[in-house]
């Protein structure tokens, strides 16, 4: 839903009068940039309404001044998880932008086979899924990674996935999905990696022990870097997260997705973003998939 326009408040029909006014959605505005760097436009102010006014319901309160009190109370912390829960997008499939996966076989598998060869590289790989949302990507990583590099070959393979909201999390760790989510994966990883639900779980799919053994899972705020993981990484997956941020937000999280990464690392981001920004040196390698650049000893980015 889009609420048109900057009018004073805005109801949501057929449940009873729910209004927002303008200064409530200011106070809510603040709040979720400052907590999760997600920047809510003018024009989101019926999404606030929609996706929060059940919680506000649930909980025996009348108005949205009452839930913004109620929620930055002392000691209210799971409240605030629990509202950023119902504000995030969880909006993904498997294998999406499919030429980032092709880049992967045609390019970094291959340049990480090189570099072991060469003495370069030891047989131990960490992606970082960062905004993973229900797990349909890094799964995909993982089948992309098992693929390649098969257990029994010597490869050490870590995926950590992680998001900011907690609902999208655990659906990530269970690792099931609707069948028609099948449509996306090759065929042959499917077979190998994907259980087909039988009985109570007719219609659903399941990742394979094979798959699961290489992932873990974390609650991650991509505006607090206290909470990241330590890198480095070869690769992060950044795609579709930071559209949403605020441009400091963006630009704080930019710069520390790319210290993630070592000279030879690569961070994968969506379509309709880029490193604006950023105050880390960086080069572009191939459509949204950047390559951090080492300074050199004058302190300028290498060519």
């Amino acid at each position: 839903m889009r609420a048109e326009g900057s009018s004073e408040e805005v109801s949501l029909p057929g449940v009873g009068p729910l209004p927002l006014t303008e200064r409530e959605f200011i106070l809510f505005q603040a709040l979720v940039e400052r907590e999760a760097g997600i920047h809510l436009g003018p024009s989101k102010q019926a999404l606030l309404v929609g996706r929060l006014s059940r919680r506000v319901r649930a909980l025996g309160l009348t108005s949205f001044g009452a839930y913004y009190r109620f929620v930055i109370a002392r000691g209210n912390e799971a409240e605030r998880v629990r509202m950023l829960d119902c504000l995030c997008t969880n909006e993904t499939h498997f294998f999406r932008e499919p030429e980032h996966f092709e880049f992967l076989r045609q390019r970094v598998f291959p340049e990480w086979m090189r570099r072991v060869a060469q003495g370069q590289m030891a047989r131990r790989v960490r992606v970082w899924s960062a905004g993973c949302s229900t797990g349909e990507e890094p799964y995909s990583l993982a089948m992309a990674l098992l693929s390649h590099f098969p257990p029994g070959s010597g490869w050490e393979l870590e995926v950590l996935a992680t998001d900011l909201s907690t609902w999208a999390l655990e659906r990530a760790r269970q690792g099931m999905w609707p069948l028609e989510k099948a449509v996306s994966i090759p065929r042959p990883m499917l077979r190998t990696f994907m259980l087909k639900g039988v009985r109570s779980q007719e219609g659903w799919m399941k990742a394979g022990a094979e798959l699961r053994s290489v992932l873990r899972f974390a609650r991650v705020n991509l505006s607090d870097e206290r909470s990241w993981p330590a890198g480095p990484f070869e690769l992060v997956f950044c795609r579709n997260v930071l559209i949403y941020f605020g441009a400091e937000a963006r630009a704080q999280a930019l710069s520390g997705l790319l210290r993630r990464l070592p000279p030879t690392g690569y961070l994968f981001l969506g379509h309709a973003e880029s490193l604006t920004g950023s105050a880390e040196p960086a080069r572009c390698v191939a459509p949204n998939i950047y390559c951090a650049r080492a300074p050199t000893a004058a302190g300028q980015a290498a060519p």
